[in-house]
């Protein structure tokens, strides 16, 4: 169907429309429940086109629409092999579909639209036999959910939502995607704004990111999309889609991880272990496959999966490579190893320590994105924190020593660069803990939670990671190791008392997130690293 230049219809009017109800029409009520008696006095007292959207405009949108509609049903019923009958009425269809877009422009109306009982009509038409007109509907939609039409409308667009959910939007939107083609500009162009529809939902009730994904196929239709190995729009669209129902719902990672979700995660990835995107947009949606990962990988039956599917190797092949896809992959393995020893003992068994040290020593490729320095320090602080889980992870045998004795190698150049960082994290903290200081002395109050997450902003919770990982070293009473530790303090103008300062005030702020007994564990072990530390 040839949407730009579409015929006008001209107004036309009738007997009292008949209502299409359980198989049959009656001629009791408007269609779909709505009293088109009431709306056709309306429209008689207006006739041409819209001019000031108010109600009254709105209802002769509405009655024109449903007429339409009522005349396409029945005319598809009475004439159902005959194409050629209802070609004309579903023509006249599109054209009011096109026309109710304008209801974008006033959406606080949207209460009222959805009282005169218009969602279900509009709603159905997703699983209409033209696809031409579940396209349309798809279009119209999106236009009405759209983010810059919705805002300052929270409550209307509240209730649209609700009405599109108690409607089966989300099922017929979904299912409708399936019907799609993406050989076709015009089907290719409705997945798209398909999407874009659930997004702009997902924006006004963020519980629909959770509701599609039980109601729908719609994670198992992502995690295919994504795993087509030729870029798109859509597939950088399907992406980002993907990511938004993963990053806030633990429900929706167990679901996609039951899926075969991180193995499918890890082949869309690793198309790109060995070579660059080729377009920022290409870029992003890498991006975006990355943070579905990371996501992935917060439940532990996921990191499971993870190793399973050989993400450890993975990753490390994507940082040998020096792709654009470097910092990424170290930013997934740290979230797979944390709290998760057999990350951690893979990692090491893979022969991970020698890639994560290079990252570690400031050996890092150097491209347009890796030059800006918040890449720089984003990446810095991933690698100290997958060495801290490293620690945490892997507490005796071989592959303890193999990980203790990297900080030995080269006349322990590891340990001169482990205490260049926590000099300069040390710093960065002093530096805003004065500053907060002086806003308590301006008389700005700020509570003791406020000043410590400024401070974590700051870099204090890397600062703690080093320290921990001092701890660790230094409890493992390797005398050279101690030796060197002693000597930068002392170079620094810093004590043993610094450090204890510092793990001091990580373990008074170790959160019970993960229960009451890892926050025992956890606490234990920085206070023998205190006790370590304290000893001549």
């Amino acid at each position: 169907m040839d949407h730009r230049n579409k015929r006008r219809r001209e107004e036309e009017t009738g007997a009292l429309p008949l209502v299409y109800e359980n198989g049959g029409f009656n001629g009791e009520s408007g269609f779909g429940g709505i009293d088109l008696s009431l709306l056709e006095a309306v429209e008689s007292s207006h006739n041409g086109g819209v001019e000031v959207l108010d109600l009254r405009a709105m209802k002769k949108l509405v009655l024109s629409f449903e007429r339409r509609l009522r005349d396409n049903l029945e005319t598809r019923m009475k004439y159902p092999e005959q194409p050629d009958k209802f070609a004309d009425s579903e023509v006249e269809l599109h054209e009011e579909i096109e026309r109710l877009k304008i209801l974008a422009g006033g959406p606080e109306l949207y209460p009222e639209l959805v009282a005169l009982n218009t969602v279900p009509s509009i709603v159905d038409l997703l699983g209409h036999d033209n696809i031409d007109i579940a396209i349309d509907v798809v279009g119209l939609l999106m236009d009405l959910t759209d983010e810059d039409v919705l805002e300052d409308n929270d409550e209307p667009a509240r209730i649209l939502v609700d009405a599109l959910i108690e409607n089966n939007a989300l099922e017929l939107l979904v299912q409708n995607i399936s019907r799609l083609s993406e050989s076709d500009p015009d089907e290719t162009a409705a997945i798209y704004n398909t999407l874009a529809t659930i997004e702009n939902m997902i924006e006004v009730k963020p519980a629909v990111a959770e509701l599609v994904c039980e109601r729908t196929k719609l994670l198992r239709w992502l995690l295919g999309r994504i795993k087509i190995r030729e870029f798109d729009g859509n597939k950088q669209y399907a992406s980002e889609i993907l990511a938004i129902l993963l990053q806030n719902s633990t429900a929706n990672q167990k679901r996609l991880g039951q899926m075969n979700g991180v193995d499918g995660v890890l082949q869309a990835v690793a198309m790109y272990k060995s070579r660059d995107p080729k377009s920022s947009d290409e870029e992003e949606m890498l991006e975006n496959l990355f943070d579905c990962l990371c996501c992935l990988l917060m439940p532990v039956e996921n990191k499971e999966r993870f190793i399973k599917s050989e993400g450890v190797e993975l990753m490390i092949i994507i940082m040998k490579q020096k792709k654009s896809a470097y910092g990424s992959a170290i930013r997934a393995l740290d979230f797979a190893m944390t709290k998760y020893p057999p990350a951690c003992e893979r990692f090491v068994d893979v022969l991970g320590l020698k890639t994560a040290f290079a990252a570690f020593m400031g050996k890092i490729p150097l491209t347009k994105k890796n030059k800006r320095e918040s890449y720089q320090e984003e990446l810095e602080e991933r690698i100290i924190s997958l060495i801290a889980s490293l620690f945490a992870g892997i507490t005796r045998g071989s592959r303890r020593e193999r990980l203790l004795s990297k900080f030995v190698e080269n006349e322990c150049e590891k340990i001169d660069r482990l205490m260049e960082l926590y000099s300069r994290y040390s710093d960065r903290v002093k530096n805003e803990t004065e500053r907060l200081n002086k806003l308590e002395l301006d008389d700005l109050e700020m509570d003791e939670e406020e000043q410590y997450n400024r401070k974590l902003e700051a870099g204090l919770y890397t600062l703690q990671l080093i320290a921990v990982t001092l701890g660790h070293l230094w409890s493992s009473e390797h005398q050279q190791m101690r030796g060197r530790i002693e000597l930068l303090l002392r170079q620094q103008r810093l004590t043993k008392e610094d450090v204890k300062d510092v793990l001091l005030e990580y373990h008074d702020n170790i959160g019970d997130v993960d229960g009451p007994e890892d926050k025992e564990r956890a606490q234990t072990r920085i206070q023998k690293f205190i006790a370590a530390l304290s000893d001549l």
